[in-house]
């Protein structure tokens, strides 16, 4: 049985490998147990490394970090990449908010931790470190020991301040949420409130009354208002016409319109009168309508169409057919000439049969090609990431400049190329569930890394009379902030709750806690807020821990 002993314990690379792979496997297996109605989900995969590091596991020391490097990397690459393509637009209109409650509660732990300081008795630098592990941010760890070192001090137990209050510091976002929850959250807050509307567009018939545009062609009648619309359908007595551009509206016709709802009234004044039937169901046969015209969704899977300009394809004068809506991941958007396709967007053709079979061709639609996911720019954009995240940001007033590390830069850049790629025609499509696996693999590697190497002097170091105070006081400097700011935001109403819980842990720098979120609650909505609050609150910590060294040191 030799062989199967020095499996686990002979440092190698296979046992490298059969022992993250025992950690996460286990930590998965235990995080689905429930507790009181709680489970952690694949944060235990955390706690369970915590344990093995404690009865003596080990792994190669560079194989370790090299794993849990680039875990993490991974794990934000791929988390930026998911909410990258509506970052932006929730940024222009939810982003700013976002990010004041996650200050909200950065400054609150921050002065929270400052009066701790006279009323316990830690030191300041000593605080700073469980400040650090509190909000499990090791970037501004590492700005802070810089700091102290540039001073001439020792940063040794700052280090250790950090280590020991940093399991807590996970677990406690984690409780914080729970007790939230289970306490003050009622069932309305735990529906979906998407941070922007996921359907952009209105469908409704109107019959042309109106004079003024009788008589006038569809550009026309467009040139006529700022507003945005698409006619994909004219019914002129038993006639079904395709509209161009040049088609001349008369008085009488039924125009199928496909625009907002925000402009629904203004397309009735616009064309007359509003018929009193509702196109925006969930499931319409829109070929059942009328036999002559068909339509059908297409998937743009031609390369050379990512970022193309939809207005500039002349889809119309080419093959004669409309394009009304584009859908986008679960975003549908009215599709306007000045709309930027992206590679995976499922179009809405309108137009007759052959010409629909035609530019199907020009498309691609190939599903099998999506299915396909596109590893080698995930790659490419995690170099990205990583080489951003080591660019030295010099700030006014300090001698060490700030980094964004290997979580900051790798979810900005994800964020970049997610909302930015097909403009520069980067092809950065993955599957959803590609999506989801990556990040769920980056993040089960990580944590297990994490919890080896933290757990091989955890308990010697808790059992310690000071390090047990610093255990209580990290621990309370994790949950108040995060509980007041949590409570003060729900009773905003403004907010589900996935996006408060995305708020909580992007502003503590705590992708486990974004796990368990993420495996307890419906929606992506808590890592949109999460993604958006993360880079600045990150950023900011870390100034924070060196401005508290330097000036009050």
């Amino acid at each position: 049985m030799e062989w199967l002993e020095g499996l686990f314990s002979i440092h190698s690379s296979v046992q490298t490998v059969v022992v993250i792979s025992l950690i996460i496997a286990l930590g998965l297996a235990l995080g689905k147990i429930k507790v009181m109605g709680i489970s952690l989900g694949i944060a235990f995969v955390f706690f369970t490394g915590i344990l093995a590091g404690h009865i003596g596991m080990s792994a190669d020391p560079v194989v370790i970090d090299y794993a849990e490097t680039f875990g993490l990397s991974m794990f934000v690459y791929c988390l930026g990449l998911h909410v990258g393509p509506n970052f932006f637009g929730s940024l222009r209109h939810e982003g700013m908010a976002l990010n004041m409650w996650g200050l909200a509660v950065i400054v609150v732990g921050t002065i929270f931790a400052l009066i701790l300081v006279p009323v316990t008795g830690v030191k300041l630098p000593d605080m700073v470190g469980l400040l650090c592990g509190a909000t499990t941010n090791t970037p501004a760890l590492g700005a802070a020991t810089q700091a102290l070192e540039h001073l001439g001090f020792y940063s040794g137990s700052v280090a250790l301040a950090t280590a020991v209050t940093y399991p807590l510091g996970v677990l406690g976002v984690i409780l914080a949420m729970v007790f939230i929850r289970k306490i003050f959250v009622k069932p309305i807050d735990l529906e979906v409130k998407p941070l922007s509307e996921e359907d952009h567009t209105y469908i409704a018939q109107f019959v042309v009354v109106n004079p003024a545009i009788a008589g006038k062609s569809i550009a026309e009648v467009a040139a006529m208002t700022h507003l945005k619309f698409i006619i994909s359908r004219v019914w002129r007595a038993d006639q079904v016409i395709v509209p161009m551009a040049s088609t001349q509206l008369q008085q009488g016709d039924n125009v199928l319109v496909v625009t907002t709802k925000e402009d629904e009234a203004a397309m009735e004044i616009l064309f007359g009168r509003r018929v009193a039937k509702d196109y925006n169901q969930e499931v319409i046969d829109w070929n059942s309508i009328d036999a002559k015209v068909e339509s059908r969704v297409l998937v743009v899977t031609r390369p050379t169409l990512n970022g193309k300009i939809l207005g500039h394809l002349a889809l119309r004068s080419t093959y004669g057919v409309n394009v009304s809506r584009v859908i986008r991941g679960d975003i549908k958007l009215l599709a306007t000439d000045d709309l930027r396709l992206q590679y995976g967007d499922r179009v809405t053709v309108v137009g007759l049969h052959e010409a629909v079979n035609n530019v199907e061709t020009f498309f691609g639609n190939s599903v099998k090609t999506l299915n396909e996911p596109n590893i080698g720019s995930i790659f490419l954009g995690i170099i990205l990431g990583l080489m951003l995240g080591t660019i030295p940001i010099p700030i006014p007033g300090m001698d060490s400049p700030v980094r964004l590390g290997i979580a900051g830069g790798p979810i900005i850049m994800g964020i970049v190329i997610g909302a930015l790629g097909p403009k520069m025609h980067f092809i950065s499509y993955t599957t959803r569930s590609a999506s989801l696996m990556l990040r769920k693999l980056g993040l089960s590697l990580y944590l297990a890394c994490l919890g080896l190497d933290a757990g091989r002097d955890f308990f010697a170091t808790v059992i310690r009379p000071e390090g047990l105070a610093w255990v209580g006081i990290g621990f309370l400097i994790t949950v108040v902030p995060v509980i007041i700011v949590g409570l003060i935001a729900l009773k905003s109403h403004k907010y589900d709750f996935g996006t408060i819980c995305g708020i909580l842990c992007g502003s503590m720098a705590n992708p486990m806690a974004l796990g368990y979120a993420n495996d307890t609650l419906k929606g992506d909505t808590a890592s949109v807020s999460y993604a958006s609050v993360y880079p600045l609150g990150m950023f900011i910590r870390v100034i924070i821990a060196q401005m508290l060294i330097m000036f009050f040191v």
